[in-house]
């Protein structure tokens, strides 16, 4: 039974296949709470609801001001735009908003280049993404910040693994473990990337530590199962399954959960005594 479900497993596996994520959504750092929202919080808040409007705004904005303010308009003309699908022109926002923040802001710099190395990846230019994120290593080291690196790493990965460069994604993903041990992603993918490779125990071992972590995130439930079910551990695969069934009901991932089951077929029923 287990051999059933080894094709359309397997068939995830080969070279150049991307790493799962989430729909890919432009991330930016919470601004520390304070009595006045920022004319950026406010542009952002914007962004998330009524995008084109913000677009119009950002536009608007930008062209009144020069230098670290003219950054911050760029910066919500990129994530407006990002929530509209429009990666091309996010990509060019964010580069521009990286090249208008002053050389000593290092962090906000690399996050803002991640951004548009985000972008680039969401409009299938892996090159020009894995380009766009080394400058974003390099401010982000630069700036002392190893959390911000370790995200980086992890996108760094993905690139990596679009461009058919799977031990340099390798090395990406250890630096990810490295630098963030806290954040799940580097784990899953790492778990991901090995179980593509063929490294089972390794795999296993990546992808306990990421539910560890986060034991609720149904893309996690998921991976464990098809390890499981590589390793000959059908009992394990089926309540791994059965977990992201439970715990995120309806949603995409308990889809793929389900169509995992029925491909295994009913479980087989206890031996008489």
């Amino acid at each position: 039974m287990i051999f059933s479900v080894l094709v359309p497993l397997l068939a995830q596996v080969g070279p150049g296949t991307a790493l799962p994520q989430a729909p890919v959504e432009i991330h930016h750092r919470q601004q520390q709470s304070a009595p006045e929202p920022t004319r950026l919080a406010r542009c952002l808040a914007q962004a998330k609801s009524d995008p084109a409007g913000a677009i119009d705004l950002a536009l608007i904005w930008r062209a009144s001001e020069t230098g670290a303010l003219r950054a911050e308009a760029e910066q919500c003309l990129g994530v407006a735009q990002s929530r509209k699908g429009q990666w091309s022109e996010a990509e060019e926002s964010f580069i521009a908003a990286r090249d208008d923040t002053p050389v000593s802001e290092r962090s906000l710099r690399a996050m803002r280049g991640a951004m548009a190395g985000n972008a680039a990846l969401a409009a299938d230019r892996a090159a020009a993404a894995l380009a766009l994120l080394d400058v974003a290593r390099s401010d982000a080291l630069d700036a002392a910040d190893p959390a911000q690196a370790g995200e980086i790493a992890i996108d760094r990965a993905r690139a990596l693994v679009e461009l058919e460069r799977p031990a340099e994604a390798a090395a990406a993903l250890a630096e990810a473990r490295e630098k963030s041990p806290g954040n799940p992603q580097a784990w899953l993918l790492s778990a991901t990337l090995a179980r593509r490779e063929g490294r089972l125990a390794e795999a296993q071992s990546q992808i306990e530590r990421a539910a560890e972590i986060d034991p609720r995130d149904p893309e996690i439930g998921l991976e464990a199962g098809v390890i499981a079910v590589l390793s000959g551990r059908e009992a394990a695969a089926r309540q791994s399954w059965q977990s992201v069934i439970a715990a995120a009901p309806g949603s995409e991932a308990a889809k793929t959960a389900q169509g995992y089951l029925d491909q295994l077929g009913p479980a087989d029923a206890p031996s008489p005594r």
